[in-house]
């Protein structure tokens, strides 16, 4: 049996979500047993390359003239109101073709000479998200308005946020003029964020597809034929990956009707714990909640052998919505969910952006950084805000800081970085102290940062705060201030 797990749009742009890297590693312990071959892929990164590339941007570029006139590097005629974006992007067309594949390998680290000539602010076209830094110029003849943030000798980091500023340009463009559910992070989020029923995401799949969908689709086939998966696993974290979850279920449908569709993640364990519509069984087969491990295992032996149970899984049934579950299947502690496996990975086309200037933000969007979980679900679980009485925050269950540092050194192996966004809820003052102690006794030195409560047991000797200007707000009693550790 083949197995594909795949994120679909949009996430984020500077390294890949953890799900299907968590998936694939607690599965590859159960494959020769099952006959498993389990595959991963990012289809977000892939539809980001398509169409931030010269042949995206022609495609683009030849829409939008045809609907708002102009192009060709003449300004464009206004037959209607036409948004400054457009306008800009239709006017200097030529050179955002010229440009567009440099700047994609320039982030990607790829082409880092390239700085010199994006940071001197002649080469690139500059649109409206470039504004600000106009204002500022024109407030104060003569200054430098970045010189705060990147001084004299900054140059590849203000490229960087200048070829930022360049890529949302675009992102605007794509969003007002060919396909307004398109972002760079999401997409799709208002048709799934508390939405009280199907009709909207019905009525969007339904619609005649846009650039994007076109793009999306094609991407979808190349993986089908590529993997030629019996069951793709369609993990959506976030209402902005729903559509795209969705929008890939429709190519899949079309091509490979005989593939079996599985969705969960965390929109799908909160959203649709109460599903009744089975319009969206149209699309996929099983809908799963909670941890995906045990499930998605018991689904691969149930597709093997139908006599096997199902695990906290929807399907349609005489078609109506049905649950199925047993007592005789539990979820899989953290110490056996295996080693995350990013094997198969695009990790060479991920990007660094900068987008914002403050430093702690910087650490979302720059930078690849593998994801790793000190321990499942959260040792507070007192929070009103926080979703306490599900499955993934109630239980905790902590994770030896041996154990931790194996599969630390197993990540680093396989994909080359030592960079670690810890992915917790909270991450627990124990948990990260003894974590520390084993990679100075073990002598393994990565970075390291995640989420944590503002609470006394942080004392200076036990936590070290990078930079100081996100140390200070941390002392300003943030919730959950960010912390970077060289442990």
């Amino acid at each position: 049996m083949r197995l594909l797990l795949v994120t679909p749009p949009m996430t984020q742009l500077n390294t890949p979500y953890p799900a299907t890297a968590y998936l694939r590693g607690f599965l590859l312990q159960h494959a020769a047993r099952l006959d498993l071959e389990v595959a991963q892929a990012d289809p977000a990164i892939e539809l980001f390359c398509a169409l931030f590339s010269r042949a995206g941007l022609t495609a683009l570029a030849e829409r939008l003239a045809a609907r708002f006139g102009g192009g060709g590097g003449k300004r464009a005629r206004r037959a209607a109101a036409i948004d400054p974006s457009i306008e800009h992007f239709l006017a200097e067309r030529d050179r955002y073709l010229a440009t567009i594949d440099a700047v994609v390998r320039f982030l990607q680290g790829r082409d880092p000479s390239l700085a010199l000539r994006i940071a001197g602010r002649e080469w690139l076209p500059e649109g409206p998200r470039f504004a600000a830094i106009d204002l500022a110029m024109a407030a104060e003849p003569g200054a430098d308005p970045l010189a705060w943030a990147f001084g004299e000798l900054g140059i590849h980091d203000r490229a960087k946020y200048l070829a930022s500023l360049y890529v949302d340009d675009l992102a605007d463009v794509i969003g007002r003029g060919e396909d307004p559910h398109f972002g760079l992070s999401r997409y799709g989020e208002k048709l799934a964020a508390s939405a009280p029923s199907f009709d909207g995401l019905a009525a969007a799949l339904a619609a005649p597809p846009t650039l994007v969908d076109e793009q999306l689709a094609a991407i979808t086939r190349r993986l089908l034929e590529q993997h030629q998966p019996d069951v793709l696993g369609l993990t959506v974290p976030f209402p902005g990956n729903v559509y795209g979850a969705l929008r890939m279920a429709q190519a899949v449908r079309a091509a490979a009707p005989g593939t079996r569709i599985v969705i969960g993640g965390g929109y799908v364990n909160t959203e649709l714990r109460g599903l009744r519509d089975p319009r969206l069984f149209d699309l996929v087969d099983y809908v799963t909640l909670d941890d995906g491990e045990a499930p998605l295992l018991a689904l691969l032996e149930h597709l093997a052998d139908p006599a096997k149970p199902l695990l906290r899984t929807f399907v349609r049934d005489g078609g109506e919505v049905a649950w199925r579950t047993t007592d005789a299947l539990h979820d899989v502690p953290a110490a056996l969910a295996g080693t995350p496996s990013y094997a198969g990975l695009p990790l060479d086309k991920y990007l660094s952006v900068v987008e914002l200037l403050n430093p702690m933000h910087r650490l979302w969007s720059d930078g690849r950084w593998n994801k790793l979980t000190v321990a499942h679900g959260c040792y507070w679980k007192k929070c009103s805000f926080c979703d306490v009485t599900l499955d993934y925050i109630g239980r905790y269950d902590p994770v030896t800081a041996d154990l931790l540092v194996d599969r630390i050194e197993a990540i680093v192996a396989e994909t080359g970085q030592t960079g670690f966004h810890l992915v917790d809820e909270a991450a627990p003052p124990a948990g990260l102290r003894a974590l520390a102690e084993r990679l100075l006794a073990r002598g393994v030195t990565i970075t390291w940062w995640g989420n944590i409560r503002f609470e006394k047991t942080f004392t200076p000797s036990c936590a070290s705060c990078w930079p100081a200007p996100a140390a200070s707000r941390c002392r300003a009693g943030s919730r959950s201030p960010p912390i970077a550790c060289w442990r």
